[in-house]
């Protein structure tokens, strides 16, 4: 039997990377029976939407802070092109905090920039490879004559401090912004601008993502102490607040209630 979801990745090419963290094609070929899970995600992506009549559309997703539950999903293939911090402002004119929880047309939000990039999306075949190359092309050339390196360098470095990386928990926020030669609110914008989201909650973000990449590997005390949480309860309590239920309910299946996917429409 077939399966319902279908995932492709491509490699970027060096120089690409600084800007895109990754693109991918993402197919659904039947309906899916079980609730479609929206994770907690601290990226902005570009999405390059084709639905089951062929119908074309590109839209900008901002970061989620917590995940939805979906009846269902609309038979649909996307690309996705995930941007890396500090992209968003340079690219698409708009800081990421203004996108947080929002799926809009790309070619909706203001500026010449978006309805650029939407119109030539839109012409390209829509596939990863075709998009990867494009982005290629233009993408550096347009970006680095823009973008402000030093504050680029300053997100991407508090967003790498304030992440679960291997043998390295996230500091606290006072820590961070000593170590990067910044005031806290400072760092706070710099999150605000180039992430969309405060310090704080992109680490919450990174440690339940964390705890569900690594669930079937360790104890729930284990994974507590791995993923930086003060013990079992706090890590529980966290995932709550993020996924809805807490982690043991979760993975047996117990998920809140599923609301109907929407497609977005021009309104």
């Amino acid at each position: 039997m077939t399966k319902a979801l279908s995932e492709r990745v491509v490699d970027l090419p060096d120089e690409l990377q600084p800007w895109i963290t990754r693109v991918g094609a993402l197919r659904l070929d039947a309906v899916r029976k079980e609730p479609f899970v929206h994770l907690p995600d601290a990226d902005t992506k570009v999405v390059v939407r084709v639905e089951g009549d062929g119908r074309r559309s590109v839209l900008v997703v901002g970061p989620r802070v917590r995940a939805t539950y979906h009846a269902g999903k609309p038979l649909v293939s996307c690309v996705e092109v995930r941007l890396a911090p500090g992209t968003t402002l340079p690219l698409l004119g708009i800081p990421a905090v203004d996108l947080v929880g929002r799926a809009v047309f790309l070619g909706d939000l203001p500026g010449e920039k978006p309805r650029q990039l939407a119109a030539e999306l839109l012409r390209l075949d829509p596939d990863p490879e075709s998009t990867t190359a494009h982005l290629t092309e233009v993408i550096p050339a347009r970006l680095t004559a823009v973008a402000d390196a030093s504050r680029t360098e300053l997100v991407r470095a508090g967003v790498a401090a304030m992440s679960i990386r291997t043998g390295r928990l996230p500091g606290p926020v006072p820590t961070v912004a000593r170590e990067l030669a910044v005031s806290e609110r400072q760092l706070r914008n710099l999150f605000a601008e180039g992430v969309g989201l405060s310090p704080k909650h992109y680490a919450r973000i990174n440690r339940v993502r964390a705890v569900l990449a690594h669930a079937a590997e360790l104890s729930w005390a284990q994974l507590a102490t791995v993923t930086g949480y003060y013990d079992q309860s706090h890590m529980t309590s966290d995932f709550r607040a993020l996924m809805g239920v807490p982690p043991r309910s979760y993975f047996t299946g117990r998920l809140p209630d599923a609301i109907p996917c929407q497609v977005v429409r021009r309104g």
